[in-house]
């Protein structure tokens, strides 16, 4: 009698989808004697996005694309679920772990946009004064605060919905999406700027974004692979999908967030990054509507110590 499959349960977006299937080939690729299967599962987050019933200015609560991916782990209806990390509240329910980090993607933002308007200074492909839609309050303060004339527009819905929303709203200049999730969707910027694609609109064009103008929030283009605490066998599995230096960055991430008592919504961004024996972090707060930097650097062993400091830093 063949084995159960090991179930990977995920969210049913396109996003979702494919990094679902990243690590599904992973699976099949590294232990090719063992059946493993997608199983979808919707989640709040998603019922509530395509039923438009938040509110404008309000951000989702944490965990709301996650709880029932992991209320299905919780069951035994599921051996690994797969998140976009940022997704995932650095508090995990009781019983679950964080059992592996896949390699992480392009971290940066990309502003996506109409025309260029060759204004001076920062973002020159903004005029003066030109609405940017993004419901990240990270994303909103770091755009403020390179130029404080730019009006801010909340906007929701999946990728290929924003870029509609982009070409069909006149007044809407631009938006600003993560470059990982435009590269696992097999989008792409050609060399004269333009954004390519399925279904992409006339006339939108891309640039991501530089790090030094716009820190990416926290896990940001890495996929965070959740799993039962108590479960040996699947966490042995995880061992051999785990990416040694995205997990060490993400995890010093991760403690800086927690120290900062916020979530995925909080107005904080930073970026870890290896640097031989040692590792980098850059972060920037904007709670309290004062912008604080803080960088510092720490043992490659110790990521969360590196983390919970600079969270003292800033709070301090």
């Amino acid at each position: 009698m063949p084995e159960e499959p090991i179930i990977i349960a995920t969210r049913g977006s396109a996003l979702a989808l494919a990094q679902a299937r990243l690590i599904f080939d992973q699976c099949r690729l590294t232990f090719p004697r063992l059946a493993f299967e997608i199983k979808i599962i919707k989640t709040t987050g998603d019922k509530k996005q395509s039923a438009s019933l938040v509110q404008a200015g309000k951000s989702l609560p944490k965990g709301m694309f996650t709880k029932e991916l992991e209320v299905a782990l919780v069951k035994g209806k599921a051996d690994l679920a797969v998140h976009s990390l940022k997704d995932l509240p650095t508090e995990l329910p009781s019983g679950l772990m964080l059992g592996a980090v896949g390699k992480r993607e392009d971290v940066r933002d990309v502003l996506i946009y109409k025309t260029d308007a060759d204004s001076d200074g920062a973002l020159p492909q903004l005029a003066e004064g030109a609405m940017v839609a993004t419901s990240s309050p990270r994303r909103q303060a770091q755009l403020l605060a390179a130029r404080p004339d730019l009006q801010m527009q909340e906007i929701r819905g999946n990728l290929p919905t924003r870029l509609e929303k982009l070409a069909d709203t006149e007044a809407m200049a631009g938006t600003v999406l993560a470059a990982a999730g435009l590269n696992r969707l097999d989008f792409s910027i050609t060399s004269d700027g333009a954004l390519e694609g399925d279904a992409v609109p006339d006339g939108i064009r891309a640039v991501a974004l530089d790090t030094e103008l716009m820190l990416p929030c926290v896990g940001q283009g890495a996929i965070g692979i959740e799993i039962r605490a108590d479960d040996g066998r699947i966490e042995k599995i995880c061992e051999r999908l785990n990416h040694f230096n995205s997990h060490t960055s993400v995890s010093a991430e991760r403690a800086f967030l927690r120290g900062m008592g916020g979530g995925c919504s909080s107005p904080v961004g930073a970026e870890a990054i290896v640097d031989g024996t040692q590792l980098r972090l850059r972060a920037v707060s904007f709670l309290n509507d004062t912008v604080q930097h803080a960088e510092q650097a720490g043992d490659l062993r110790e990521p969360e110590a590196l983390g919970a400091a600079v969270a003292a830093e800033l709070c301090g």
